[in-house]
């Protein structure tokens, strides 16, 4: 077909040179799927490095304590990802010998792996003809045939996988696969794609019919909700301060963070004293307290805006669950977290 001939034949004179595109390891593919979920090319290649220079093999990955995952893992986002990628690198390891699945029936039953990251390690690391789609999938083929079905929707998950399958070059399943992905990251991106020296202008609805800036389609799902953070950053005279693990489920599962209040809206001094009466570490002793930012730091997450207040408590001793501050920095946390413990000169005081 001319799309399928043209797109390949763009990918072998445009494609970027990646690491993950010299091997067939479906260690290193699984890898830079798994990381590349959510993120762009940019800001993940540091991240597979760092990874596959310190867990070179899955055995590597598997014996890894999850904090070490964790804290590699920190700033990627989405950390539900680097837990999945830790239980399947145990399973394949120790469970299966540290065979890799090699077809997309068996991949796709490991944690964390989806239709697209199954398709992408079978067909690239074992020739299968397995259609990958994802968001820069979904943008070629909405735009060049013209498809305003809802991509996030039932109908729209099987008519583009259905499309992509018949498309699919099944001599080279993973050229094609790579060849559409790659074009629609660097050729027909979200906004201002190259659409004048596009090899495939001739031929697109979207561009026929001025429908570029509103293909693809996507239904509204998510509701973005708004929460106020009041972090409790204590400081006791050896340089002690708390961190607490996040055992709950959620995106910062078994990540560390300062002692937190949550509260209905953002606090002045005297509201949060009084949020703190029933403190059991400062009941019944002297502390003074300040607050670190004035204005909140608003971190914005995929479905909430966090309007955080870091609160500074200094005391003579805290309890034996405490950790040195020289410490901070070995600790899995999240980027709101991190980005305050690099910032605030512990030393100060």
């Amino acid at each position: 077909m001319d799309f399928t001939n043209k797109l390949t034949s763009w990918y072998s004179a445009n494609k970027r040179d990646l690491p993950w595109r010299k091997t067939k390891n479906p260690y290193y593919i699984w890898l830079s799927e798994i990381i590349l979920q959510q993120t762009q090319v940019k800001q993940g290649l540091p991240y597979y490095n760092a990874f596959v220079k310190r867990f070179p093999t899955i055995f590597d990955l598997a014996n890894a304590s999850e904090q070490q995952v964790l804290k590699l893992w920190q700033g990627l986002g989405y950390y539900s990802r680097a837990r999945n990628l830790h239980a399947t690198a145990k399973h394949i390891a120790f469970e299966l010998k540290g065979v890799f699945p090699n077809n997309y029936k068996d991949l796709i039953k490991l944690k964390g792996v989806g239709d697209y990251t199954a398709s992408a390690i079978a067909s690239i690391a074992f020739n299968e003809v397995a259609a990958v789609v994802d968001g820069n999938v979904y943008r070629v083929l909405a735009r060049y045939f013209g498809i305003d079905t809802p991509i996030n929707s039932t109908a729209g998950i099987k008519e583009f996988k259905a499309l992509a399958s018949s498309l699919i070059d099944k001599e080279q399943p993973a050229t094609f696969n790579q060849a559409t992905m790659e074009f629609g990251a660097t050729q027909c991106k979200p906004k201002n794609p190259y659409c004048i020296v596009c090899p495939l202008n001739e031929g697109c609805i979207a561009l026929q019919r001025n429908l570029i800036g509103s293909l693809p389609v996507k239904l509204k799902r998510t509701k973005i909700t708004t929460k106020y953070f009041n972090f409790l950053v204590y400081i006791d005279k050896n340089k002690n301060t708390i961190l607490e693990k996040r055992i709950s489920k959620g995106i910062w599962q078994n990540l560390y963070q300062f002692p937190l209040i949550e509260s209905e809206k953002s606090l002045d001094s005297k509201q949060f004293y009084v949020l703190n009466l029933n403190n059991t570490i400062l009941k019944d002793v002297a502390f003074e307290y300040s607050l670190y930012n004035q204005k909140d730091i608003v971190h914005k997450l995929s479905h909430q805006h966090l309007h955080t207040k870091f609160w500074i408590i200094e005391l003579d001793e805290l309890p034996t669950t405490s950790v040195s501050i020289q410490q901070l920095k070995t600790y899995p946390t999240p980027v709101l977290i991190s980005d305050f413990i690099n910032t605030f000169n512990f030393h100060r005081i």
